[in-house]
């Protein structure tokens, strides 16, 4: 964190709730630690290494068993700090981390699914055994987590307050993924991840996503994400690119860095009406013993059932199915997706590929403990 003294307040007064405030100065040249200091915070000056280890740092000095980890730019909803104290003070021995649904504000407005809300981060956790990955330029978040906890509220980010902080904040993160990604190999590498790649996730997140219900302010922030992305491509051909790294090279830029055989086993379930989703919260209580992660999407409102998380759709059909799974897949990526019922079936039979796990669709025909053994065989390879 540097210069923040504008909008380091409001997000110090989010956290009041926290036993302790520790906030990390790279070397501001505002009246940011005078700010920090003067709310009651515990101030580390250290020298701007890199977000990963500045995060480190602070984590380092951290003396509380759970740490919640926000940005002078994020402030905790009164809900989600409700969720996180509640969290805390009931949490079983075997749940380690909470997710936040960050929500992102962007030229004045809050946006829903143009910035793939709920966009869960992984940022209150237990601090011993956890740490950020050194080698990557951004995005250093915490990798998605099995058993982690859903926190209710919302993290609510200040993206951006105006057109060109927007292109700015685009270009500076393009310029730093630039410098950690191989020159691309083919010219037919390069102009499927400059032209191609780029209009197809346009089109997917604008129209599939329901990025356009955010109007022209989501419409903007889509074709800007799209755009630095394209960017990315271009100043790796033009600069000679660099050193691969694990997790930032150009697929761990574009998508999850969770291989098939390595993230733990997650099977998510869609149901419509009482008596389908009972079924299918059945048959995911017998997959959850053994260790299997669960979740089941349905049109029958509730928090959880036989144990289950349930996650409620107004309406079941292939659209809200689709950003449903996108959001399962920020907590954890699944392997298969499983319908019960026929109008279920029918949602999940147009649904894309990618976002039903690599086992794929199924039904409830074959029994937990077959499925089970499926996914394993993935690993096991």
């Amino acid at each position: 964190m540097q210069d923040e003294q504008e909008r380091l307040p409001e997000a110090l007064r989010s956290v009041a709730f926290c036993d302790e405030i520790v906030v990390v100065d790279g070397g501001s040249r505002d009246g940011t630690v005078a700010v920090a200091r003067g709310l009651g915070a515990r101030v580390i000056e250290n020298p701007w290494p890199g977000f990963a280890q500045q995060r480190n740092v602070a984590l380092q000095a951290a003396n509380t068993e759970w740490v919640l980890e926000i940005d002078a730019d994020e402030r905790v909803s009164p809900r989600l700090a409700e969720s996180i104290q509640d969290l805390i003070a009931s949490a079983p021995p075997d749940v380690k981390v909470g997710a936040c649904a960050r929500r992102n504000r962007f030229l004045g407005r809050l946006l829903g699914p143009s910035a793939k809300y709920p966009d869960y981060r992984f940022r209150c956790f237990r601090r011993t055994g956890f740490g950020h990955d050194e080698r990557l330029p951004v995005h250093e978040g915490l990798p998605a987590s099995a058993g982690a906890a859903v926190l209710e509220g919302d993290l609510e980010h200040e993206l951006a307050g105006s057109l060109g902080e927007a292109l700015g904040d685009a270009w500076r993160y393009a310029d730093l993924q630039a410098r950690h990604v191989g020159r691309p190999g083919s010219v037919h590498v390069f102009v499927f991840g400059v032209a191609v790649r780029p209009a197809a996730k346009l089109f997917y997140r604008l129209v599939l996503e329901g990025g356009w219900r955010d109007g022209w302010r989501g419409a903007i922030k889509i074709g800007l994400d799209c755009a630095s992305d394209a960017l990315v491509w271009l100043l790796a051909l033009l600069r000679g690119g660099g050193a691969h790294v694990d997790g930032a090279s150009p697929g761990g830029h574009f998508g999850s860095t969770w291989g098939a055989g390595e993230r733990p086993p997650k099977v998510v379930a869609v149901a419509t009406g009482d008596v389908n989703t009972r079924r299918a919260a059945a048959w995911l209580a017998a997959l959850k013993v053994s260790g299997t992660e669960t979740a089941l999407l349905t049109d029958v409102a509730g928090r959880e059932l036989d144990g289950i998380r349930l996650r409620h759709l107004p309406h079941v059909g292939p659209l809200e199915v689709l950003r449903a799974m996108e959001a399962e897949n920020q907590l954890l990526p699944a392997h298969a997706l499983v319908a019960v019922g026929r109008r279920a079936r029918v949602a999940v039979r147009l649904l894309p590929k990618r976002v039903c796990g690599a086992v794929g669709k199924a039904d409830i025909s074959q029994s937990p403990a077959q499925m089970y053994e499926r996914i394993h065989a993935l690993v096991r390879t």
